[in-house]
């Protein structure tokens, strides 16, 4: 990604039929910017992140589990991750995401 040029996060990344498809924006040592675009029924299974992490949903509807907590979230919701944690994600429709990992020292 380009820096100083505009861009619209939704129409920035497309779904793609049955798949999840992920696109880095910003990729450094201490963190990463990666949006994600989930078909309908497509998720991420149980895995634990490396850091702290921010997920904002940018389009659609999801289930986000957090340890044995069920999120259910939509356009504009945000929630934090936090680093060690199980976490897993299921789309309830097609549904875009950000995924703000930050490496705290």
């Amino acid at each position: 990604m380009e820096s100083s040029n505009l861009f619209r996060l939704s129409e920035h990344i497309t779904y793609a039929e049955n798949s999840v498809v992920s696109k880095t924006i910003i990729k450094k040592e201490t963190g990463t910017i990666t949006l994600f675009a989930f078909d309908k029924g497509q998720g991420l299974s149980p895995h634990i992140a490396p850091f702290d992490a921010l997920v904002q949903v940018v389009d659609g509807e999801c289930n986000f589990f957090i340890g044995d907590r069920k999120n259910q979230m939509k356009t504009g919701d945000c929630i934090i991750l936090p680093s060690g944690i199980v976490h897993s994600v299921e789309s309830l429709t097609p549904f875009k995401m950000l995924l703000t990992m930050i490496k705290i020292s």
